[in-house]
């Protein structure tokens, strides 16, 4: 699992962890301390997370002079004497906190879809409610500047946080503003603080050390929503939604979000999410913005989209009382990088 990691996934993307990968691999000592761990908590991107965190937070000098000079043998040593030296430390960790997404640039698909359903709705202002927020980046999406390969933008220009996303086929993002946000609400089974100290530490960890446009991206997005944290609710993504609802001002519209969440639950959670949507919708209107896997999203259509297509469906539910409309309004690809929107006109 480890030669694989390295060799597969690491290489072309993380030298550093393509070489520690490799290393651990083939030291037996190693590989018995990783199996102190539960055998959920022992793959690479775990274990090699937990010692990074080490060399963030000062424990593991050695392998954090190795990272920064960007020497592959010397951080192959120093990961294998960390994991050796502080085993109790490195299972901990891993056994602690699963791994993060941290993939940013998400806002850019997100940005005109939350803006489309307020239009939709006739809504001003609107309440953010992200499930599977994580650290709850997602909740800036007003907050961000966002430049988009046909020459279009969104947000904040001022913003020190700047998107980019390539645009496909010949229908520009619609050109509105996402209305004022009054509310910003997190759930997640386990979320990230950004403004707690070992929770931002710990998310810098999930990004390999050899990527530093990948950290700085994080760190300015980090900084931004420490600027405003919202509110995060711990606990089972669907049982906490009621919860997450409540906290939305009753003029606002509640806007759900989900960006490569749903799939994490089985088929059953992820009816009983649209349910969720349902029953708050007896009160008031609520919409739902998805960004999910071809058929993962319940009542999104598919486009007739094959699954693990390798991209993925932007959709958009209006719940409305007993009446449901919902919509494909976009494909995506790279987890944000490049979106096709599809609702409206195509351009000559």
């Amino acid at each position: 699992m480890y030669r694989r990691f390295g060799e597969n996934e690491a290489a072309g993307t993380s030298p550093l962890y393509e070489r520690v990968a490799v290393a651990l691999s083939e030291s037996e000592e190693a590989l018995r301390a990783v199996e102190a761990a539960p055998a959920r908590s022992r793959h690479p991107a775990v274990i090699l997370a937990a010692l990074q965190d080490l060399a963030l937070a000062g424990r593991a000098p050695a392998l954090a002079a190795a990272y920064a000079a960007s020497d592959g043998d010397a951080a192959a040593g120093a990961a294998i004497d960390t994991l050796l030296r502080t085993t109790d430390a490195v299972v901990a960790a891993a056994v602690r906190r699963p791994p993060r997404p941290t993939e940013t640039g998400r806002c850019a698909v997100l940005y005109p879809a939350v803006a489309e359903a307020a239009r939709r709705v006739g809504a001003s202002p609107i309440g953010l409610i992200d499930v599977g927020c994580s650290a709850g980046l997602n909740l800036s999406v007003d907050r961000v500047g966002i430049t988009y390969s046909n020459g279009q933008s969104l947000g904040a220009p001022s913003s020190p946080v700047q998107m980019s996303c390539s645009i496909v086929g010949n229908r520009p993002v619609p050109a509105r503003a996402v209305p004022e946000v009054v509310a910003r609400v997190g759930v997640d089974l386990d979320p990230i603080d950004v403004t707690d100290r070992d929770d931002a530490r710990w998310l810098r960890a999930c990004v390999p050390p050899d990527q530093p446009d990948r950290i700085a991206r994080l760190d300015a997005e980090m900084a931004l929503a420490a600027t405003a944290p919202p509110l995060l609710l711990r606990g089972d993504v669907v049982e906490v939604l009621p919860d997450a609802f409540a906290r939305v001002p009753a003029d606002a519209l509640p806007v759900v979000t989900t960006t490569w969440a749903l799939s994490r639950l089985p088929p059953e959670g992820r009816l009983r999410f649209l349910h969720r949507l349902d029953d708050a919708a007896a009160g008031r209107p609520v919409a739902w913005v998805s960004a999910e896997g071809v058929g993962v999203a319940p009542a999104i259509p598919t486009l007739g989209d094959r699954r693990a297509s390798g991209h993925s469906i932007i959709g958009l539910a209006v719940f409305d009382g007993s009446a449901l409309h919902a919509e494909a309004v976009g494909r995506s690809w790279s987890r944000g990088r490049m979106l096709a929107w599809l609702a409206g006109e195509p351009q000559p």
